[in-house]
C-alpha cells in the first residue's frame, strides 16, 4: 500500500463524495511516522492542538493504531 498524504487526501475525497462524514482518521503508527516526513501534512498536525493526543487533520480526529500500516477513513 503506497503511504502518502496524497492517497491519505483521496480516501478522505472518496469518503465526502459517497456522502459520508468522515469523523475519525485511523493510521498505523508507521504510517503516522511516514507521514510525519511530508512538511504539509506535519506541520497541519502540529499546530491543530496543544496535546498529542487531539490531533486533527483537515479538521478529522487522528487516531494512531497498532496496526502497523493502517490507513482508513471512519465515518
Amino acid at each position: 500500500m503506497e503511504i502518502s498524504v496524497k492517497y491519505l487526501n483521496n480516501l478522505i475525497d472518496e469518503a465526502l463524495k459517497s456522502g459520508k462524514k468522515p469523523e475519525k482518521l485511523l493510521i498505523g503508527y508507521k504510517a503516522y511516522a511516514e507521514l510525519m516526513d511530508h512538511p504539509k501534512f506535519a506541520d497541519e498536525i502540529m499546530n491543530s492542538a496543544m496535546t498529542p493526543t487531539k490531533r486533527k487533520y483537515k479538521k478529522i480526529k487522528i487516531k494512531v493504531t497498532t496496526d502497523e500500516y493502517q490507513l482508513e477513513v471512519k465515518s
